[in-house]
């Protein structure tokens, strides 16, 4: 009787220090719920858009690709351009890779800023960044000089990417080109030492060499 007694009165204190811990604090008590109920209904309301977004950039990317189906380029090249600057990680990239593969643009201070913008603006995988780098060097290799060149292809050369034996390859054939045999000699053999190389990498950088040894 006396020890159910003591629980009662344990019960009653335990309470009365609750209900005054609620007095005392419930408008700090409100403030946090109503914190987390503005946290989770923002993160909906982000993933929602986000996802909405999404959708939006799909659409107009299938709409560029149909409208080159259609040969009309300036209507694909004007939206995939806009596909860009809305600075989405897939579908930036993506609409970049196919004004290359379609010659859209021909500007190559427009085609500059393309790349610039989504190199400085968006974080990608370092592979994607790479690629991102390898076409930027492939693009400037047409008139870009000895200088500008290696520093853009800096980052993947000082990689073990999957793109630097094309970086390399490049670099090559743009010495080459040059008549610059001795630096383009240089990375030739670098290619050559590369394990587990693709035999097409390999057969190419070993006929340049051969050619280069018989000038």
């Amino acid at each position: 009787m006396a020890d159910n007694l003591i629980e009662a009165q344990y019960d009653i204190t335990k309470k009365s220090k609750m209900l005054k811990f609620y007095q005392e604090n419930k408008i700090l008590i409100y403030s946090i719920i109503f914190f987390i109920l503005i946290i989770i209904g923002s993160t909906f309301f982000y993933l929602e858009r986000k996802e909405k977004n999404n959708i939006a950039l799909a659409n107009s990317y299938i709409e560029a690709k149909i409208y080159l189906d259609n040969g009309d380029k300036n209507k694909a090249k004007d939206i995939l351009t806009n596909i860009i600057y809305k600075s989405n990680n897939i579908y930036s990239a993506m609409s970049l890779f196919l004004i290359l593969n379609k010659n859209l643009i021909d500007d190559k201070e427009e085609l500059y800023n393309l790349f610039d913008y989504i190199l400085k603006n968006q974080k990608f995988d370092d592979e994607i960044k790479n690629l991102i780098l390898f076409k930027k060097a492939l693009f400037q290799s047409n008139f870009s000089t000895e200088l500008e060149l290696l520093e853009v292809a800096k980052p993947i050369l000082n990689s073990d990417s999957l793109w630097r034996p094309y970086t390399l390859l490049l670099l090559g054939d743009y010495f080459t080109s040059k008549k610059e045999y001795k630096k383009a000699k240089e990375f030739y053999m670098q290619i050559l030492s590369i394990s587990n190389l693709q035999k097409e990498l390999y057969d190419h950088a070993a006929s340049q060499l051969t050619s280069i040894n018989l000038k």
